[in-house]
């Protein structure tokens, strides 16, 4: 290897570039310009031109260290590879139970519960219609239930993730449960994978249950709670996937996320915490589109933004703050009900992008749930997907391998630049919160959901088998080919699972209930940050006193308004 850098351009470069470029144009022809979802222009070529390797120490480092571009970690995945993390959720506890020990015994190293929607709607089993139980989820109304689905499973080895929203019954629930068994708070790590009401605020309404004050005062007050008792616990997880999903292109939805993490990370601050006590913890979750390099570019660019936010803003000097830990779920917004199993090529492209844009943690969607939660065998595919990808693929083998790659290069400065100049106008906005509250990230995720889908409808966006490659499939009762896939929990175990919750009820100290459901609403009603004023430390009592997740919502409700998100006329 020579010991002289070399000197670009290279000789005879600027010649070379203009024959290709003019057998180029003989070749293609007069072309549009080519975009990708977040607007950005795609060159057809990119060249030493495009990056200045100069800047290697300022944009890319080293992995673990600052700029953090290149990874969180010195090894990322040739030390540890990603968690697999898949998300189950069917029928009742018991349902959930065998899922989640059959996806541990196919390689799963990690779990993620999925409830009912009944559950992210605030209700309890006995409120809603019994069709509408354990389809997209499984019925979690109390710490028994919470018990059945973690039977045989050691919930002090296992890190364990739950689709919560405020008020965090689910892990008031789990909190119960490893008291119950002896297992000390200390040992129980995951994730709270719906902490971030904002983004339901903004782009999952029906995961938004409290109002917007309230949905701030519950969440700070568990991350005070954590910090305090469960250490191991990430009680933020700020998620871009709702931003995306809702309409965001890529770059606006980390844009959002980044945002919102900085105003979960302000509030923080004024309670009195200092940055480096909570930074460490807070985790994202992504969104992973089929837009191969635009998706890696965006982790790589937000990666990069957060260590910078968190050391010139929040002055953390603690390199675990600096740390953008991530999920990335593979979108289901790409799947197709239309020739459903080319979903599992989708998926397959999608985590492949996740994994070279340095996820911690991943969830493979199966082919089947664009119709419901997965079934038996589309779950073994989607988690040997994993397996294939991390086993057989060799895509743990270099760390962050597209490092350097022109095109990478200069379509992450280019993403970065985007996400930026998004993140500078909502700062002038007042901020998340009070840009949510005016409807402008609501209004930006709008105009590109518009924007894309009348690509689509031009056909200027390809989506094989929706408006390309079609062909004929057969009709049925759901309304489309594939619609045999959804599988639905029998109808007798729903209402054996009814009877059962009303005789936990009827059995239970009504007067014990009654007392710890008003200590939630005294915690509430009292000021920030005083003795028995924490919220979410009255609700964990409320579960071991027996309170159900409905009763302990609507309390909360009550006490702190319902969540109506912001309706545009």
């Amino acid at each position: 290897m020579s010991e002289h850098a070399v000197q670009l351009p290279l000789p005879g470069f600027e010649t070379a570039r203009a024959e290709w470029r003019g057998q180029y144009e003989d070749a293609v022809g007069k072309e549009p310009p080519l975009h990708n979802r977040s607007g950005l222009e795609i060159k057809p070529l990119y060249t030493s031109d495009d990056w200045d390797a100069g800047r290697y120490m300022d944009d890319l480092g080293f992995p673990g260290q600052a700029p953090m571009t290149r990874g969180i970690y010195p090894s990322m995945h040739r030390g540890r590879a990603w968690s697999q993390r898949q998300l189950i959720g069917f029928g009742v506890p018991k349902d959930y139970n065998q899922r989640f020990r059959a996806i541990l015994a196919a390689g799963g190293t990690a779990g993620s519960l999925i409830p009912c929607n009944s559950v992210y709607r605030g209700y309890d089993c006995d409120e809603v219609e019994p069709e509408l139980l354990g389809t997209c989820g499984t019925v979690v109304n109390t710490i028994e239930d919470m018990e059945n689905c973690y039977a045989e499973v050691p919930i002090g080895e296992i890190s364990t993730a739950l689709n919560d929203p405020v008020p965090f019954t689910l892990l008031a629930f789990l909190l119960g449960v490893a008291k119950r068994r002896g297992v000390p708070w200390s040992r129980i790590t995951g994730t709270s994978n719906q902490s971030d009401y904002i983004s339901h605020f903004i782009a999952n309404h029906m995961f938004f249950r409290i109002a917007l004050p309230g949905s701030r005062r519950v969440l700070v007050d568990t991350i005070e709670f954590c910090q305090r008792n469960v250490p191991g616990w990430n009680a933020v997880s700020v998620v871009g996937q709702h931003m995306q999903q809702g309409g965001a292109t890529p770059a606006e939805a980390m844009a959002l996320t980044l945002c919102t993490a900085i105003q979960y990370a302000q509030d923080c601050v004024a309670r009195g915490m200092e940055p480096d006590t909570f930074l460490p913890r807070f985790t994202f979750f992504f969104d992973i589109s089929i837009s191969f390099f635009e998706e890696i570019a965006k982790f790589r660019a937000g990666r990069r933004i957060w260590q910078r936010i968190v050391r010139e803003r929040f002055e953390a000097n603690d390199q675990r703050s600096w740390r953008f830990k991530f999920h990335g779920q593979t979108s289901g917004v790409d799947l197709t009900r239309q020739q459903p199993l080319n979903n599992i090529a989708r998926v397959t492209t999608q985590a492949i992008a996740g994994i070279f844009g340095g996820l911690q943690s991943l969830h493979t969607d199966a082919h089947d749930e664009v119709f419901s939660v997965p079934g038996e065998a589309a779950a073994r595919i989607a988690v040997s997907t994993q397996n294939i990808l991390r086993e057989e693929a060799g895509l743990t083998d270099v760390i962050d391998p597209l490092g350097g790659a022109y095109y990478i290069e200069a379509l992450t400065d280019a993403m970065e630049a985007k996400i930026e100049a998004i993140i500078i106008r909502i700062d002038a906005g007042g901020g998340m919160f009070a840009a949510a509250e005016a409807g402008l990230p609501q209004s930006i995720m709008g105009d590109s959901a518009l924007d894309f889908q009348e690509r689509v409808d031009r056909g200027d966006e390809i989506i094989v088998g929706v408006n390309k490659y079609r062909i004929e499939e057969p009709e049925d009762e759901a309304g489309g080919a594939g619609a045999e896939l959804i599988e639905r929990p029998e109808r007798a175990v729903i209402d054996a699972h009814i009877a059962g919750f009303k005789v936990f009820k009827a059995e239970r100290s009504a007067a014990a209930v009654d007392k710890a459901l008003d200590a939630v609403a005294v915690a509430a009603n009292a000021e920030p940050g005083r003795p028995a004023s924490n919220v979410f430390e009255a609700l964990v009592e409320a579960a071991l006193a027996g309170c159900t997740h409905g009763e302990m919502c609507a309390r909360l409700r009550r006490e702190l308004g319902f969540g109506h998100p912001l309706v545009f006329a």
